[in-house]
């Protein structure tokens, strides 16, 4: 018989967790790798499939789908969105609703040390490099160099985090 907390969060035992992993209440989670040290907030859902690093920290809200892979240290805010289909629809060429056989799952892999700020939508098919950082709002819709901030919509290049040279 499960206990009033674990009522409250449905972990699939296909998930393989980590060492020290904070599950907070009304999770989702099914069929992903979620690695030590990981805190997960309310309402979020993981996917078959995504890969959660050592060390994230995963606010609330959040939706994490197959194909999605963080590194270590990844910091993702309030109300992210991952998607990972280029073209969705309900239904295929005969009108019937879609399975996993009619569609192509687009992966996408965040790199070490990311921050995602809240409300941020990325797009299927992408990378973000090490260390970058998305603004909140931010629809990413292409990869994301290592060391620079990107906000809007689009997410456009803003600053780069890299120290540059002093003048001699």
């Amino acid at each position: 018989m499960n206990s009033p907390e674990q009522a409250l969060r449905r972990i699939a035992a296909n998930v393989r967790l980590g060492k020290n992993v904070q599950i907070y209440d009304f999770t989702n989670l099914y069929g992903c790798e979620i690695g030590d040290d990981v805190k997960i907030g309310a309402f979020v859902e993981i996917q078959k499939g995504a890969k959660i690093g050592t060390r994230c920290k995963i606010s609330s809200h959040t939706f994490i789908c197959e194909g999605v892979t963080l590194e270590e240290e990844v910091f993702v805010g309030h109300h992210v969105v991952f998607t990972n289909d280029l073209y969705p629809r309900a239904t295929n060429e005969s009108g019937t609703l879609q399975t996993e056989a009619d569609w192509e799952c687009v992966p996408t892999v965040v790199r070490r040390g990311v921050s995602i700020g809240s409300g941020a939508v990325l797009l299927c098919g992408i990378t973000v490099g090490e260390n970058a950082i998305i603004g909140a709002g931010s629809v990413v819709t292409r990869d994301v160099p290592a060391d620079t901030i990107v906000a809007g919509n689009p997410a456009r290049f803003l600053k780069s985090l890299k120290a540059t040279p002093a003048l001699v």
